[in-house]
């Protein structure tokens, strides 16, 4: 695809936020009718029926639009910059309107009450928050964003228009993390002082140099609005689209793609917000040499370690969590019985505290006390935690009907904003290896890193704006 330098420096026909918020405000603010007012039918009226618009459909957000579909709602907008990848999911949706440029589809479709975000991490928050100031509520894929800065500003955005959101860390609506907090909460294992958290990610080749080649785009791919935001680079496949995640420029690494699932029980149950302190080691291979003691430029490490350190809060203790990835791990715990497997295929948990041990897998599945003795012995506290219906399976719903009451839903931006915030700080502190980095939550800076200052927010292509 030919593209002039014009084009490559963000200078085409773009919509103006401007634009957009007045569109939005010309056609009026939506509000759900309550369930009790019925039509003459004895049918759904209209405004109990979610309009959706699904954002980045050729991977997780076929899912996403699938469960909102089954559950009734409209799929009314389609968008997604390569029609090739997103050829299936527009074929299952022949009624659905189909869009190349989402701030074109918003601006267009007056009717589109929520949107479903599921594009590469780095577009995340320009998306947001677009639909969020035209007043749609929004269900965002994790991690919310690729930056502190911009987690910080989803969650107050949000917060002030009053619209429903949902992170898309799906195991956040499951059996699993909520018997954890139970139990945690009723002091099965005593005050916890410690978590390990690991993952198999990468699955992806990370710790590499730029392509140089230059191979053509894709026919049916825009590549610059793909790139959106990030400074602009040739086409590669290393880049879309799949091996996104390596990349600094537009991913979140094995951290920001699973750290969402792997420590939300810990975030959840320890009642966690701002860490005081974070420090990384890592693995990368840099012109041949391994083990180089330099930070992340282009891609994220081959594996890393994360240790990050939150201060006493709400009756607990000072607590010390501990992130591995890329087939790091923490020491096996004496009281895993031999042979048994810690976590799971994708990752696992492990709590430490006072009294015992809690170990979990991903997604905080399969929550046991160790050894399998102290389970068996153990008497579950009554479950005093909400539950979702089909559980992880049921997040999108979760949303769907925040939308239509007004409830927070699980994984709203209160909480995964500050979540998120603490997850991609990590990869600040691989951009500044084997230094403690001290960080002020309040005032979103470290106290002691100017260097590492400078990644706490990145900067946007000209035309892209938050």
């Amino acid at each position: 695809m030919s593209r002039s330098r014009n084009d490559r420096r963000g200078h085409r026909e773009l919509i103006s936020r401007r634009q957009l918020l007045g569109s939005a405000v010309a056609a009026g603010a939506f509000t759900i009718v309550p369930s009790y007012v019925l039509s003459s039918n004895g049918r759904k009226p209209p405004s109990e029926t979610l309009n959706i618009a699904a954002i980045g459909v050729g991977g997780m957000g076929r899912e996403n639009t699938k469960r909102c579909a089954d559950a009734g709602e409209n799929i009314v907008a389609l968008c997604d910059v390569d029609d090739k990848f997103a050829a299936e999911v527009f074929a299952e949706y022949p009624k659905a309107k189909k869009y190349k440029d989402f701030r074109r589809m918003l601006e267009k479709e007056k009717g589109i009450d929520a949107v479903i975000i599921a594009t590469p991490d780095h577009t995340h928050a320009v998306i947001a928050m677009t639909a969020i100031k035209m007043g749609k509520h929004v269900y965002c894929q994790k991690p919310l964003t690729r930056t502190v800065y911009e987690a910080r500003k989803l969650t107050e955005a949000a917060s002030e228009a009053k619209v429903v959101t949902q992170m898309g860390n799906q195991g956040h609506s499951g059996e699993g993390v909520r018997l954890i907090c139970e139990w945690i909460w009723a002091g099965a294992i005593g005050p916890v002082r410690e978590v390990h958290a690991w993952t198999n990610r990468p699955v992806w080749e990370q710790g590499m140099d730029r392509p140089k080649d230059t191979p053509p785009v894709p026919d049916g791919m825009d590549w610059d609005l793909w790139l959106g935001p990030a400074p602009y680079r040739p086409y590669h496949p290393a880049y879309h689209p799949f091996a996104w995640r390596a990349w600094v420029d537009f991913g979140s690494g094995a951290l920001g793609d699973m750290a969402c699932h792997v420590l939300d029980p810990a975030f959840w149950a320890l009642k966690l917000k701002y860490p005081v302190s974070v420090e990384a080691c890592l693995s990368m291979r840099m012109a041949g040499k391994e083990w180089e003691k330099v930070g992340v430029h282009e891609t994220y490490p081959q594996a890393s370690i994360v240790r990050y350190k939150f201060p006493a809060r709400e009756g607990m203790p000072e607590v010390k969590v501990v992130w591995y990835d890329g087939g790091m791990m923490p020491p096996r715990p004496e009281e895993l019985e031999p042979g048994r497997k810690m976590g799971d295929d994708n990752g696992g948990a492990l709590f430490v505290g006072d009294k015992g041990k809690l170990m979990c897998g991903c997604y905080g599945r399969n929550p046991r006390l160790i050894p399998e003795n102290k389970m068996q012995e153990y008497k579950r506290p009554a479950k005093t935690l909400p539950r979702v219906e089909n559980g992880e399976g049921g997040h999108e719903k979760n949303w769907i009907d925040a939308c239509k009451t007004g409830a927070p839903a699980n994984s709203n931006f209160d909480y995964s904003g500050p979540f998120t915030e603490t997850v991609v700080m990590g990869n600040l502190a691989l951009r500044n290896p084997y230094e403690l980095l001290e960080w002020d939550g309040e005032k979103m800076q470290f106290t002691n890193s100017a260097a590492a200052n400078e990644f706490v927010s990145s900067p946007y292509r000209q035309g892209w704006m938050l």
